[in-house]
């Protein structure tokens, strides 16, 4: 099996000082040793549409008939801009850039074979994990992953259930499990409901699917104590809003963390007006991936948390006009603009000592 390693401090500091994306200050073991590293990531991929009209879901748009103007020319170009960033994400700590990646609006699973089909990260071999669900758009979560790093297990959907609204349809939470160079490890998928009515009138949405997924992870826990679980997606909220702080249990910080509880390192970047995507002249850090302690600590004899990146290269932001530096989208105000995400995607960095199990 094909790894990366990196050695010792200073080539780390290297590394980190060669990233022009804010991130946390950290510290590694000052001892010659070698480490292997790992990178997940999360992408919010803005409608990743066919151009095929699925009588099932509402796509009329994304049709070259539709109002979008969907062809096949666009379609390729999205795709092309897509495997563009995936190709760069995670490439500061390791040249295959991301091991597992998270997803989200996608269509169906023959986007995502278009995509890990592209050029540009063809030869990573990237595997897909996708069910259709409810959602009425045709959005849904998916995972890519690296097999050279990771080995499949299984995956399970988790639906929405949202007390006293047996009517509400939106996308289900994805589990997948597996080993990352051989260690056991859970990755949960998530776009939770948006704030179309407004943020508090849909606040409940949110709060319930955040219900959700802290039942998952406590069902893992329980099943495996010390489990290394992850917890990643396009939230709808910020690392501060009641649905990540209260309803997921999570901490900006790790001193004192309980088991109970998740790691939020985007928390961090929120606080300092960092943010993935912009809605009327303000930023938004909906994007976000939150850890179980046992991925803290600096005993890297198995895989640990080094250090979390928004990437928000230039590439990635709008040239110019009034939303210059915004994520470059591919349509605004009904225009094709021919870019790439109205969302920045974002990723955590792991290393384990080489030679540790």
């Amino acid at each position: 099996m094909q790894t990366r390693y990196f050695c010792g401090f200073i080539l780390l500091i290297a590394l980190f000082a060669s990233c022009s994306s804010p991130r946390s200050t950290v510290s590694v073991p000052d001892d010659g040793r070698q480490y292997i590293s790992a990178v997940v990531g999360f992408y919010n991929v803005e409608n990743l549409f066919d151009t095929i009209n699925d009588p099932n879901i509402r796509d009329d748009d994304w049709t070259p008939q539709g109002s979008n103007r969907w062809n096949t020319e666009r379609y390729f170009e999205k795709l092309e801009n897509l495997a563009e960033v995936i190709e760069q994400l995670g490439q500061e700590l390791n040249p295959d850039g991301v091991a597992v990646l998270g997803l989200a609006e996608v269509e169906n699973s023959v986007v995502l074979e278009d995509l890990v089909s592209e050029e540009r990260i063809r030869d990573r071999n990237y595997r897909v994990v996708h069910e259709t669900g409810p959602d009425r758009r045709g959005m849904d979560v998916a995972f890519i992953y690296n097999p050279r790093y990771f080995e499949y297990e299984s995956h399970k959907t988790y639906p929405t259930i949202i007390e006293g609204r047996p009517d509400f349809v939106t996308r289900d939470q994805l589990l997948l499990t597996g080993e990352l160079l051989g260690e056991r490890m859970h990755f949960i998928v998530a776009h939770w409901p948006s704030r179309v009515g407004g943020e508090a009138r849909s606040r409940p949405l949110r709060t319930g699917k955040a219900d959700i997924a802290r039942h998952i992870i406590d069902s893992i826990q329980e099943a495996e104590p010390g489990a290394k679980v992850f917890m990643m997606g396009d939230f709808n909220d910020n690392p501060t809003d009641i649905s990540i702080k209260e309803h997921l249990r999570s901490r900006g910080r790790k001193e004192g963390i309980q088991d109970n509880e998740l790691y939020n390192p985007f928390e961090e970047f929120y606080r300092r007006g960092i943010g993935t995507n912009a809605w009327r002249d303000a930023w938004s850090l909906f994007d976000q991936i939150l850890l179980t302690p046992s991925l803290l600590n600096s005993d890297y004899s198995d895989f640990k948390y080094l250090r979390a990146e928004v990437f928000n290269r230039p590439f990635l932001r709008q040239p110019s006009g009034r939303f210059q530096g915004y994520p470059f989208r591919t349509f605004g105000g009904g225009v094709y603009l021919g870019g790439y995400s109205d969302h920045f995607p974002v990723c955590v960095y792991l290393i384990r000592e080489h030679g540790g199990e």
